[in-house]
């Protein structure tokens, strides 16, 4: 009998003990964004309901490709692989599994209108039939998610009516988002996945990553934009959906080559010179500032022509410009965008979304654009 109640309390004990493991791996959590020119992790955990950054780190993907550092590049399957290896070692970051972020150039994003008689059942069949339109592919050659967004909330006005004799308008259309990703890319990073001996949680759109991490409680439409290496991303988001959408060609590494070209120095040198003066020039090399301009004005002449078409559409104005990404942090980028558009300017801080050692507070906010996309996905991830 005492030997059995032995056996009883080791039992308890053991499978207690592994209940706990299994929660404190639940309770944590690793993104991977890998990007056009360098791979971000970050890792936090859930600690008595707190959310906890346990660590962070990038590696440029440039050296990989006998390239300088900062420059973009499209690696096959094993290099990528093995910078994945080496920023999750030198991060100290020791996983299994990690959520991992799908580039938005391997995506077709766009929404349709559906008649608000299509049942929740049929959704699935319908919106597979009406993508065919708007994908240039068989349609077998994409995987399709789909949200449907949130309604025009009613004006004041509008709520009122209802005491009068005025009749009520009813929404006639249903409007869906609906994301077409590549099944070759999803393929590629399975095997980038694979090779490291990582398992995947789920992929994830990076554009919807970054709104997570950049976004409290928004209400009025906010234009989010990602300064990226190869590209700039623009996401307008109304009540925590993407709401439109759009990719403008330029980014970073442009505007590093732009300089490097221009005043004949390395690549190298060029990207410390931009990071170091940006806008508000360099004395030495007055020209500097003008260079950069010349892609920054482009760069909103572009988004402004996006926020028009966006104005003219759905008749809202937008109150809020969040920057993020690494190239956000330029200097003199946030004086320049206030004589460009007509909101409020920020610089997104993702990492106020966790908690951290208050030494590491002025870094994080320095570096926090760059790990948006991954602590989205991590936040996502312990969600």
């Amino acid at each position: 009998m005492i030997l059995a109640q032995m056996d009883n309390l080791f039992l308890k004990k053991f499978f207690s003990k592994i209940s706990e493991l299994m929660a404190n791996a639940e309770d944590s959590a690793v993104g991977i964004d890998i990007g056009s020119s360098a791979i971000k992790v970050v890792e936090i955990k859930k600690k008595k309901g707190r959310i906890i950054l346990e660590t962070y780190g990038a590696i440029a993907l440039g050296p990989y490709d006998a390239l300088d550092v900062g420059r973009v590049t499209n690696l096959p399957v094993e290099k990528t692989a093995e910078a994945l290896k080496e920023v999750l070692k030198q991060s100290r970051v020791d996983v299994v599994s990690g959520a991992f972020s799908i580039p938005v150039q391997s995506s077709l994003i766009f929404n349709i209108e559906l008649p608000i008689t299509v049942k929740d059942t049929e959704m699935t069949t319908v919106i597979s039939t009406e993508a065919r339109k708007y994908i240039p592919v068989p349609i077998t050659e994409v995987s399709l998610d789909y949200f449907i967004l949130p309604q025009k909330e009613s004006s004041f006005e509008e709520m009122n009516a209802n005491n009068s004799n005025i009749p009520q308008k009813t929404a006639e259309k249903t409007n869906v988002l609906v994301v077409a990703t590549q099944n070759s890319v999803i393929s590629k990073y399975r095997s980038v996945v694979s090779l490291c001996s990582l398992t995947a949680s789920f992929f994830e759109i990076e554009i919807f990553s970054s709104v997570r991490a950049n976004f409290e409680h928004e209400l009025s439409p906010v234009l989010l934009m990602d300064f990226g290496a190869s590209r700039t991303k623009l996401s307008i988001v109304e009540f925590g959906m993407v709401k439109n959408y759009h990719t403008i060609e330029r980014g970073g590494a442009d505007i590093t080559d732009s300089i490097s070209k221009s005043l004949s120095i390395p690549f190298s040198e060029a990207e410390k010179m931009k990071k170091e003066f940006g806008l508000f020039g360099n004395p030495a090399e007055k020209s500097l500032s003008d260079i950069i301009k010349i892609h920054i004005d482009y760069i909103f002449s572009e988004t402004n022509s996006a926020l028009l078409g966006y104005e003219k559409k759905y008749n809202k104005t937008i109150s809020k410009v969040i920057f993020t990404g690494g190239g956000s942090l330029l200097k003199g980028l946030t004086e320049t965008a206030a004589n460009n558009f007509r909101a409020q300017i920020e610089i997104g801080h993702p990492f106020n979304k966790v908690n951290a050692p208050e030494f590491l507070g002025k870094v994080l906010e320095t570096m926090g654009p760059e790990f948006a996309v991954a602590l989205g996905l991590a936040l996502r991830k312990l969600q």
